[in-house]
């Protein structure tokens, strides 16, 4: 029988390698071995994956790789998050995320949504050209920590104010973090609309929400 340590590197180094058999395999023998689902996470798949993006912020590897990797990461998280308490559950903060209404460029928002799961973070993402509405009545009914949102086109950066101000509206933008990124977005534009929260790249995005919680 694995003992937790073999288990939680096995889980580990299948993120790293991109393995999802093996993640798969080691997400269930985490759960048939007793090792708590909540740990199997942090200290298997999402310290996997935080190696993974060390690497891809020094230029060690590439999109496709770490790609490759958050899909083991997400093979297992499939397995793992269902078992995990509700009270320990409680304890996760969660994100909403996607790209602005008018835009339908994903892949930098899907490497945010990565690493904010592989820094602990529960998220909900709902795609890109996503409707304000949409941000606004998720971010209501699961009680959001965050909103995350991306856009590469100048045009929709307006879509970004409104769902700020939609949040005001809806009485529920106290409490929240606001957090913004994309190619024409600025610490500046992040100002100007009411947002907290402005990275330049994935990993400054993860590093970011985990500084303000």
């Amino acid at each position: 029988m694995s003992s937790k340590e073999e288990i939680l590197d096995k889980l580990s180094d299948a993120v790293i390698t991109g393995n999802k058999d093996v993640t798969v395999e080691f997400s269930k023998k985490a759960l048939d071995t007793g090792v708590d689902p909540l740990e199997a996470i942090n200290q298997g798949l999402t310290k996997g994956m935080g190696v993974v993006g060390d690497r891809y912020a020094d230029r060690e590897i590439y999109l496709p790789e770490v790609l490759i990797a958050a899909d083991a990461m997400y093979a297992g998280l499939d397995i793992l998050t269902p078992a995990i308490s509700a009270a320990q559950a409680a304890e996760v903060k969660k994100v909403v995320i996607g790209t602005v209404e008018g835009d339908i460029h994903d892949i930098g928002k899907n490497i945010v949504k990565t690493m904010l799961i592989a820094s602990g973070f529960s998220v909900t993402d709902l795609g890109r050209d996503v409707p304000v509405t949409d941000f606004i009545k998720t971010s209501k009914e699961i009680n959001t920590d965050f909103v995350a949102m991306s856009t590469l086109m100048t045009p929709t950066m307006e879509s970004m104010k409104r769902v700020i101000d939609g949040l005001k509206e809806e009485g529920i933008r106290e409490g929240k973090y606001v957090m913004v990124g994309g190619a024409p977005i600025s610490e500046d534009f992040c100002r100007d609309i009411g947002a907290d929260i402005y990275a330049d790249y994935a990993e400054e995005a993860a590093l970011k929400a985990k500084a303000v919680i």
